[in-house]
């Protein structure tokens, strides 16, 4: 495998410097302080990104104050009490995007929060407890237990709450896989996941960096060289 450091340097020489680079890997993640958070921001967050997935996240984010009227403050107990009809009209609503299977992974999310918080005393509790060396298994389970929140959406939401994640972007497999790790081109086998994971520790351990600068470093170290503003205000994404 290739050096940490080699890579973090290419990344510092395409971005303009270390400090450049530095500016570009968002805050410390802090997994055990997300057992404070309550569970309607829980939900809100997963709704968020399960809103913007395929669709631009800019108009998602001006419009979720809407969302949050809409949808009683994502306040689980509230919409688990929530009739049929209450969902149905919904669909109607033009606060929201219209989106039916996406509005009903909001009921079905509500219901799964609120099963993992009477469980754990918490939904963010269940969360902060969580082996921080296994994301690979979070997202395993919620992609299970959860509605839509597979794939690249269950790490998005993670990211955004603050828990320490990679994101298995385009550019960060790439990197991956330049730096020698063998994987395929889309990484969703167990075998992969399971390398993934077990090359992020290393470094993770190697360098004392949080796994998702790790990942921000790899993902800016090789591909298209995107604008530096650009990746500042999407920070919570993973390109290069």
């Amino acid at each position: 495998m290739l050096d940490f450091a080699k890579i973090r340097a290419r990344a510092a020489s395409r971005k303009g410097g270390e400090a450049v680079l530095a500016s570009l890997l968002g805050p410390m993640p802090d997994n055990a302080a997300l057992a404070s958070v309550p569970d309607d921001r829980i939900l809100s967050t997963m709704a968020e990104r399960i809103f913007a997935a395929g669709f631009v996240w800019r108009v998602i984010e001006q419009k979720w104050p809407d969302f949050e009227e809409a949808f009683l403050g994502f306040e689980p107990k509230r919409l688990l009490f929530q009739p049929d009809d209450f969902w149905h009209d919904l669909t109607s609503d033009k606060r929201i995007v219209r989106n039916p299977q996406k509005i009903k992974s909001v009921r079905d999310n509500a219901a799964f929060v609120e099963r993992v918080s009477q469980d754990h005393g918490g939904f963010g509790k269940f969360l902060a407890e969580w082996p921080a060396d296994d994301q690979v298994g979070l997202m395993a389970y919620l992609g299970k237990h959860g509605s839509r929140l597979g794939g690249n959406t269950g790490q998005y939401f993670l990211r955004w709450l603050g828990w320490d994640t990679f994101i298995l972007s385009q550019d960060m497999v790439l990197a991956l896989r330049d730096a020698g790790l063998e994987i395929g081109d889309n990484p969703t086998s167990k075998r992969d996941l399971a390398r993934i994971q077990e090359q992020v520790n290393a470094w993770a351990e190697q360098t004392k960096l949080p796994r998702s600068h790790i990942s921000r470093i790899l993902a800016v170290s090789i591909g298209e060289n995107y604008d530096t503003e650009m990746l500042k205000a999407r920070v919570g994404g993973d390109e290069g």
